[in-house]
């Protein structure tokens, strides 16, 4: 493979020839207020841009960061980083304000400084610091396969604070659509949560795979910027992270914020509003067989010979989830085919007639896939005893029974450990796996398996239980 070359970033504090300052180009209105951008996580291209748009609106911005600045403007940085990068300048934090960019968008949206809010000041790093010893005498390393598909992770994490770092790190990239930066922190997360015990010294990390520099950083640092804000526009039932970024982009930080920016939602999206704390509410193991129960009837209405298996974190030995994932199908080959149609329909007119207090809000996300593998997610409200009822996401699968071992394979999880299993499966044994089929790249022929069991040999990985697979 032949590497990626890397982009040369010019340095915030270095003014390229054909820049002018803003004074320059542009009437000062706000003389008071003299902006500084940094590049750092922002990026120079949208760094540029920024600068423009500020100085056509009469700010002054700065190209070079210098005593004058009275505002420094940061995007993705905590407050404890951009110090950092200030005392590098050889300055402090003394008379100036660290914003986040939500500011300066916000200010360029009404022409003038806004008021600066709490919700604009840079956030401090999370707690929960983990302090690693860096005496390496007298330690031994820890030893774990490549692949996460070869490793036992039950649900037991030594290190979540560190995991939770690198999976922070892990959301900021997938949200700047840095996807392979994204799954390289997720890999490095997974090691650390299959470790027998806490890391208690950098050496023992010495030789163990996916731990690129990077991430050793974030682990000898243990602490980076919480994404509050992402997570909790992206926790909308519908509202994915590319939906959230441009909403965060236009100043709404909040779900007060977004009820009143007259922003145009689907019918999901305001049904996950209306209900979002019931929705991010975990979902209990006795709500979901609850649930199950709800769902089977409707199954064994439309269809009685069809089977319903409850996936997805239950089935990997959680007590709780954010959903609850359902497989379906049918003993015989085609007789799936409608199912989901009728499935659908029969819930839709019958379920608040038949079960007290259950109703449905949400209409197909999407029904087909590979032409016989249908998918419909939906929020159901279940029965509490505190209120008449409460929001829930219920995820319905319907596959056919030759691809129902790969169905249940891929929607068990986690979902690090599918795709590490994939990865294996491509990288070690020249075969594609998805949750439709397994297909050998070399033969050039489908491979048959009816259970999991036989898919893991095929691949020929020891068989590892769902309990022992949230990687």
């Amino acid at each position: 493979m032949v590497p990626l070359k890397r982009r040369k970033v010019a340095n915030s504090g270095t003014l390229n020839a054909g820049t002018h300052n803003s004074a320059a180009t542009q009437p000062n209105k706000f003389p008071q207020v003299i902006l500084f951008l940094l590049e750092r996580k922002m990026g120079a291209s949208r760094r540029a841009f920024l600068s423009q748009l500020g100085r056509r609106k009469g700010f002054q911005v700065e190209e070079l960061f210098s005593k004058n600045v009275t505002h420094v403007i940061c995007e993705s940085n905590t407050a404890q980083e951009a110090r950092m990068w200030l005392e590098a300048q050889g300055a402090g934090q003394a008379g100036r304000h660290l914003l986040d960019v939500s500011w300066y968008t916000e200010s360029m949206r009404d022409g003038h400084p806004v008021e600066i809010l709490d919700r604009h000041k840079l956030q401090q790093t999370p707690g929960g610091t983990v302090h690693l010893l860096m005496n390496d005498s007298e330690v031994t390393p820890f030893s774990v396969p490549g692949y996460a598909c070869q490793r036992r992770c039950t649900l037991e994490n030594h290190n979540a604070v560190l995991t939770d770092a690198l999976s922070l790190l892990a959301e900021n990239a997938e949200l700047s659509d840095e996807d392979g930066r994204g799954v390289a922190f997720r890999r490095a997360a997974a090691v650390l949560k299959a470790l027998p015990s806490a890391v208690t010294n950098m050496s023992q990390l010495t030789g163990l795979p996916c731990l690129g520099g990077h991430s050793l950083r974030v682990i000898k640092v243990s602490g980076w910027v919480s994404f509050a804000v992402l997570q909790v526009l992206t926790g909308i039932f519908g509202v994915g992270s590319k939906t959230a970024d441009r909403w965060i982009r236009e100043g709404i930080h909040n779900l007060q914020q977004l009820r009143d920016s007259g922003q145009t939602l689907n019918r999901a999206q305001q049904a996950g509003l209306e209900h979002y704390d019931d929705i991010k509410q975990p979902v209990s193991l006795a709500e979901a067989e609850a649930i199950r129960g709800i769902v089977g009837r409707a199954v064994a209405s439309v269809s009685p010979e069809a089977q319903i298996v409850l996936t997805g974190g239950f089935r990997r030995g959680k007590l709780t989830g954010h959903d609850v994932d359902f497989l379906i199908t049918h003993p015989e080959e085609g007789s799936e085919v409608g199912l989901m149609p009728k499935l659908v329909s029969w819930l839709e007119s019958r379920v608040s007639c038949h079960l007290q207090n259950v109703l449905l809000i949400c209409d197909v996300i999407f029904l087909l896939m590979f032409a016989l593998f249908c998918r419909f997610s939906l929020c159901c409200f279940i029965d509490k005893q505190t209120r008449r009822w409460r929001a829930v996401r219920v995820d319905l699968v319907v596959s056919p029974i030759s691809q129902f071992a790969f169905a249940l394979l891929g929607w068990t999880g986690s979902k690090l450990f599918e795709r590490e299993l994939r990865r294996w499966a491509g990288h070690e044994k020249g075969m594609s796996l998805s949750s439709h089929a397994l297909y050998d790249n070399k033969q050039g022929r489908y491979i048959r398996a009816s259970s999991e069991e036989e898919i893991f040999a095929h691949l020929g990985l020891e068989f590892i239980p769902p309990n022992e697979r949230n990687a």
